[in-house]
């Protein structure tokens, strides 16, 4: 077996890591991103830190 086989074999094995569609985020979590960092705003805002 040559090196660049493998390599190459060793590449294709899966790691259990993100997928490799790439879909990025769903709507749901975009969603919840804003929300997080309109709470965190207001908390600030509140607190006096601004």
């Amino acid at each position: 077996m040559t090196t660049h086989a493998a390599t190459a074999v060793r590449t294709t094995v899966r790691t259990g890591g993100p997928h490799d569609e790439g879909d990025g985020p769903t709507l749901l979590e975009h969603l919840a991103g804003w929300t997080l960092v309109v709470v965190l705003a207001m908390l600030v805002t509140q607190l006096g830190l601004l």
